[in-house]
């Protein structure tokens, strides 16, 4: 249509370290930004309605489901992905328990079941094995990995003195 443009707005964010200067649509999810924008698909687009986890990130250390929240809302916000965890080359502590308790099995969830881990890890709580299971309750994981999650998550605690 001759004349219309699309409203943009300027967005200042920085992703697993890395400062992006971006112009987005208003209606543009955190998960959409990060998946169509910057092309970080780790984080996952499960239900696209909050209620399975598989796109859970960290904005300024905390977890949070990005296809809920509209990527405006986050200039000057700082974004932890599962592809921000490894450090030169070298996996999350989260990510090699993962791995060594077999804590998932089509791999689907588990961007966002490791990276709401490392969310409740920076909340410093003391927590029990039924504590993880509740306070990550948020994320599903479909194969039913459940207990192998928990273990994963519960040595890298221990090993933190987090528990």
């Amino acid at each position: 249509m001759p004349g219309s443009h699309v409203c943009t707005v300027t967005l200042h964010i920085t992703i697993n370290g890395k400062v992006h200067h971006l112009d987005v649509e208003p209606w543009t999810t955190l998960l959409d930004l990060l998946r169509e924008h910057i092309h970080l698909t780790g984080t996952k687009k499960g239900c696209d309605h909050g209620q399975c986890g598989a796109c859970t990130v960290l904005v300024n250390r905390r977890r949070v489901n990005s296809c809920l929240i509209l990527a405006l809302t986050l200039d000057r916000c700082e974004i932890t992905t599962i592809e921000g965890l490894v450090t030169n080359g070298d996996l999350h502590a989260l990510q090699e328990s993962f791995i060594a308790h077999d804590a998932f099995q089509c791999g689907y969830c588990t961007p966002g079941q490791i990276v709401s881990a490392l969310g409740l890890m920076n909340e410093q709580r003391n927590v029990t094995r039924e504590d993880v299971r509740e306070l990550m309750s948020g994320n599903l994981c479909r194969c039913g990995a459940y207990a192998n999650i928990v273990d994963a998550v519960m040595e890298v605690m221990e090993r933190r003195g987090l528990r």
